[in-house]
């Protein structure tokens, strides 16, 4: 899918009647001069760099006994599935034993460099880990960039944008707890399968990167459909069935079938259905005064409702950055909103997924994304805490970058530039707030 070329424009005939004086482009210049375009990339190169910074000091500030996929892999090691501890308060009680819920994915990744280090659930090396997978999430993600289209600056705002403007930024700084490993490990395994397809045509590789995102975030199995109309060339029909089709299918079903069997038979043994991913025994032993939002919410009215679809459309899509001030005259910063800004406000820059051309790509992958989307809107939480993002939006952002890459014209990269400053610029305002309150 490349970008269609702006079609030119013929001078008018009345052109050179124009008085001499009198400019033809108006009084505004019709495009960045080069010197200020040369700027704004260095201002975004040091702001990747302050952000780099922000996240060496999380790096080399890291405590053991934070991240509950280390508990995981200690009970894995020592031939369980249950867990003797928990370093948060979404592990289950079932039957009287302690679980770890979350999908096995990001445990397996762990899982050699837990027992090479001999730390067991005191392993406190998640933050290498997370630079190491972001690292390698921009190394793929350069490739898909430059599947777009030769733009070599483009694809290097697109790299900022994604790496430290995004959701993705926030959930590799905060790498050392559970919830952000695993969107950062199904974010990595996303990329992968868009790469095995895109630049491979590998079906059955894309399938097995696909499987392993579904077994870290449940939903990337919903990327299958994108994954199989990506492969093929764009003047082949969509809608044709032959022998070749239907084994480039089972090529890249398979694995995921096999992903998804593994997950089940996995919630079978722990909780004694295939199906029972043990979510809804997080709130089951809550004392009474324990309570918080997300015990109240799973209790009283289950783990997905209606009546949190306002809450989270608002936080998704509408809430800008909320910094809360207090003190005798409300002038000292006392924190940031947890539950986060939306993604739009966050991230100004896909706005201009509203230009994106009309493909059948596009059409398919908008439909992954509101399928994905949409689901997490009835979903009791909204990725709390948070700071300055909306991590749920993650499990369909590749999408939408994906697009965006051959949205966006040669013309447009000085708008672009702007708007992933401003967006790295709000990460390092929440950083600092954070700092400052002593929130984080």
């Amino acid at each position: 899918m490349t970008t269609a070329d702006t079609p030119s424009v013929a001078p008018s005939p009345d052109a050179d009647a124009l008085p001499a004086e009198q400019p033809a482009q108006g009084y505004m210049p019709p495009a960045v001069s080069a010197p200020r375009y040369w700027l704004l990339i260095s201002v975004l190169v040091l702001l990747a760099c302050a952000l780099a910074a922000g996240f060496a000091m999380r790096m080399l500030s890291e405590e053991a006994g934070t991240n509950s996929y280390a508990v995981l892999v200690d009970s894995w090691l020592n031939g369980q599935l249950h867990s003797d501890t928990c370093f948060d308060g979404d592990c289950a009680t079932f039957e009287g034993k302690t679980y770890v819920i979350f999908p096995p994915g990001p445990a397996a990744v762990a899982l050699p460099f837990v027992a090479l280090s001999g730390q067991g659930a005191d392993f406190k090396h998640f933050m290498p880990l997370s630079m190491a997978l972001l690292l390698s999430i921009g190394l793929i993600w350069s490739r898909l960039f430059a599947a777009a289209g030769p733009d070599q600056t483009r694809t290097l705002i697109l790299l900022l944008a994604l790496v430290f403007a995004t959701p993705l930024y926030f959930v590799a700084l905060r790498g050392d707890r559970v919830w952000f490993f695993a969107q950062l490990v199904g974010f990595f395994f996303v990329s992968m399968a868009l790469w095995a397809t895109i630049e491979r045509r590998n079906a059955w590789l894309a399938g097995i990167m696909i499987g392993m995102a579904f077994l870290s975030r449940q939903m990337s199995i919903l990327y299958a459909p994108l994954l199989f109309a990506l492969m093929l060339n764009d003047d082949e029909p969509l809608l044709r069935i032959n022998k070749e089709r239907i084994v480039q299918a089972l090529k890249l079903g398979v694995p995921i079938l096999g992903a998804v069997g593994v997950y089940c038979l996995y919630n079978f043994v722990r909780f004694g259905a295939p199906l029972d991913t043990g979510y809804g025994y997080i709130a089951a032993n809550v004392l009474p005064g324990e309570e918080n939002m997300i015990t109240l919410r799973i209790n009283d009215l289950g783990l997905f409702a209606q009546e949190y679809f306002l809450f989270n459309v608002v936080h998704m899509f509408f809430q800008g950055l909320h910094i809360d001030f207090g003190g005798t005259y409300t002038t000292k910063i006392m924190g940031v909103d947890s539950f986060g800004t939306s993604i739009l406000a966050a991230s100004p820059f896909l706005l201009l997924l509203a230009f994106v051309q009309r493909h059948r790509i596009t059409f398919i992958g908008v439909a992954t994304a509101a399928a994905i989307c949409g689901i997490t809107l009835f979903y009791h939480s909204n990725g709390f805490s948070q700071y300055n993002v909306q991590r749920y939006a993650l499990d369909w952002l590749p999408i939408a970058m994906l697009l965006l890459a051959p949205t966006v014209r040669t013309e447009w990269r000085g708008i672009l530039a702007v708007l992933v400053g401003y967006a790295m610029v709000l990460n390092l305002v929440t950083m600092a707030a954070l700092k400052i309150s002593g929130t984080a």
